[in-house]
């Protein structure tokens, strides 16, 4: 009669689940309904976490939360060599979007131990770029600032001209203005804003009386050779510019700017030297500003994240990120995906921010409101 005795294994198993349950049916009711029930599915879950070998299911996935999330905390300490530092602090908001990825992929492992590794990346993403997910704008202002990269290649720059002189902007500022289109965009703007200058490659245009402009030199050329050329010609290709507006409120200074471009090439990484230089030039020309009350606008080829930039953020705020509502992503303008066309402030505060809508550029034009 030992035959009697032998006992198939899944079947004593599924005898322990259902007899002697807590809700005191003694066994009864076990039947495949009840198999499904809630309760059922919390003891087969209760098991399998308490089982080794369920937390030892998928450490690859459990490897690259925990990556994910170190990336995300520690992007300073990434190293700069072939400016991949700079290349994942510009792109870095997108980074979670592998946090939904990783996750369908360990429900799919069932690894509770890549889901509870996902709880680092999603700290790190909500402690960093939470904030901007709400809309921090406010009712009110004193001035209406609008900074656009118009685009050297713009095929209308009499059309991007007439959107911004709509726009309502008191004080425009533009950079990447071709030699070509300069007379164009003098002229339709010349009704709203009746003061103006351009700078080389950088203009800005108000309706406020501008005084003590210049060009900045944010080392447009490097070397002893660059350093030799004559001042008229340095100027034909200059990209920053330094003015006071006029308000009621009393001086502005303002700085308009277009630092130098980046590249992501396939052996040198991701080149930055010219904009790098340019920043360094324009952090040291903002350090020996004296004025209180200062507004930056321009295209830095950069975010604010960026640490090739942080001589120039570093006591300046965002107005996007004071007063604005999303990211604000400005570039490319078919697809934006990083905001690289900035309006900085000191001295006076932000209470709106947002980008307007596209132009002939690949440039978003971004525009903010600000208050003293």
């Amino acid at each position: 009669m030992a035959q009697a005795k032998t006992a198939d294994p899944a079947a004593a198993e599924a005898g322990q689940d259902g007899a002697g349950g807590a809700d005191g049916s003694g066994g009864h009711g076990t039947g495949p309904d009840a198999a499904r029930g809630p309760r059922a599915v919390l003891r087969r879950t209760v098991r399998a976490a308490s089982r080794p070998r369920t937390w030892r299911r998928g450490p690859v996935l459990t490897a690259l939360a925990l990556l994910l999330g170190l990336v995300l905390l520690l992007h300073p300490w990434i190293t700069d060599a072939g400016g991949l530092g700079s290349l994942v602090e510009t792109f870095l908001p997108w980074f979670g979007l592998l946090v939904p990825v990783l996750l369908l992929l360990a429900l799919r492992r069932r690894s509770p131990s890549a889901v509870l590794a996902l709880l680092l990346p999603v700290t790190a993403w909500l402690g960093q770029f939470g904030p901007l997910l709400t809309d921090r704008s406010q009712a009110g202002g004193d001035l209406t600032v609008v900074q656009h990269n118009v685009g050297e290649a713009n095929p209308d720059p009499a059309g991007t001209a007439r959107e911004l002189a709509g726009s309502g902007a008191d004080v425009l500022a533009l950079v990447e203005l071709a030699a070509k289109a300069r007379g164009t965009y003098e002229k339709e703007l010349a009704e709203a804003y009746p003061y103006h200058s351009v700078q080389g490659t950088v203009g800005l245009w108000s309706r406020l009386p501008l005084s003590d402009t210049r060009a900045v030199d944010i080392a447009m050329d490097a070397g002893q050779l660059g350093a030799a050329k004559p001042a008229a010609e340095k100027l034909a290709y200059n990209r920053a510019l330094r003015t006071t507006v006029a308000t009621d409120q009393g001086p502005l200074t303002v700085y308009v700017a277009h630092l130098g471009s980046v590249r992501l090439m396939p052996r040198g990484g991701f080149w930055t030297d010219s904009r790098d230089r340019n920043a360094q030039a324009l952090a040291e020309a903002l350090a020996a500003e004296r004025s209180e009350r200062l507004v930056l606008l321009g295209d830095l080829n950069g975010t604010v994240d960026d640490r090739a930039l942080e001589g120039v953020t570093t006591g300046l705020t965002s107005a996007q990120e004071e007063a604005g509502d999303g990211f604000g992503f400005t570039w490319p303008a078919a697809f934006p995906v990083a905001r690289i066309d900035q309006v900085l402030v000191k001295g006076v505060r932000p209470v709106d921010s947002w980008v307007l809508p596209a132009t002939g550029s690949d440039h978003l034009p971004v525009a903010a409101r600000l208050t003293w």
